[in-house]
């Protein structure tokens, strides 16, 4: 049984969870930052977990000492967390699936958590659009996703598996740099364009087979946490690269 740890701000949200509900991997519970009221896309995730009859815990963090919080982020985390950790099953393996807060220390030494980043090992940090438009800019010619073991360093603790596609969209790639001839980056980014779009398209339909190998591959015990750091037989490990497994299950749907 695992954790459930989401935001629950979009479309993706749902989708997700629905895809891991329909491969029948057991939730023990779903944690949402965000109460009823909130935010329609939020209360819709919410109906949704409800619909499946899982355990719902809720804990605004809108309203959790939002003084402190534009005052002393840090310490308001740890208070944060402090809260979390009293109102939540403990479980062997949580998942954070588009959670939108960075969490403690605390929480990070006390909870063994994965985390879904829509970027390669090695790539840009941030939301899923920061990261896009990163990759944009700097014209990268490969992307992907990883979960990784969630540590104290913002999306860089040690990876457990991960998979890359390459950015080859000629066409949508031309017509960005036309664009950058007469325009700012900027101001491209503020109007948006396909190329963003499409690289959201693609990295988003890997993200649901990649979690669920990895949730499968900790329930087989192929993969195991201990101590903060990612073993397999025995072995200390740094990341699957599952990109072949993942292609051929796209080419196959």
């Amino acid at each position: 049984m695992i954790g459930w740890f989401s935001t629950g701000r979009d479309k993706a949200a749902r989708d997700l969870l629905e895809y891991i509900v329909k491969k029948e991997i057991d939730i023990s519970f779903v944690f949402c930052n965000r109460e009823r009221g909130e935010s329609e896309e939020s209360d819709r995730f919410k109906r949704l977990v409800e619909s499946y009859g899982f355990d719902l815990v809720c804990f605004s963090s809108r309203k959790f000492l939002p003084d402190l919080r534009k005052k002393d982020k840090k310490e308001w985390r740890t208070l944060y967390d402090t809260e979390i950790l009293d109102l939540i099953p403990h479980v062997k393996l949580n998942i954070l699936a588009g959670y939108m807060l960075i969490l403690s220390p605390l929480a990070c030494d006390t909870l063994d958590m994965i985390n879904l980043h829509p970027a390669l090992p090695d790539g840009p940090r941030g939301t899923w659009q920061d990261v896009i438009w990163e990759l944009i800019r700097k014209n990268a010619r490969e992307t992907g996703a990883m979960m990784h073991l969630v540590t104290k360093e913002l999306d860089r603790g040690p990876v457990v598996t991960y998979c890359k596609f390459p950015i080859d969209f000629y066409e949508l790639r031309k017509d960005f740099e036309n664009l950058l001839k007469t325009r700012s980056f900027d101001d491209i980014k503020q109007e948006g364009h396909p190329l963003f779009h499409k690289l959201r398209e693609e990295e988003l339909k890997r993200e649901f087979p990649l979690i669920e190998y990895t949730i499968k591959a900790f329930k087989n015990k192929e993969i195991e946490i201990r101590n903060k750091k990612i073993y397999s037989h025995e072995k200390i490990v740094k990341g699957y690269d599952i990109s072949d497994k993942i292609e051929r299950e796209l080419g196959e749907g």
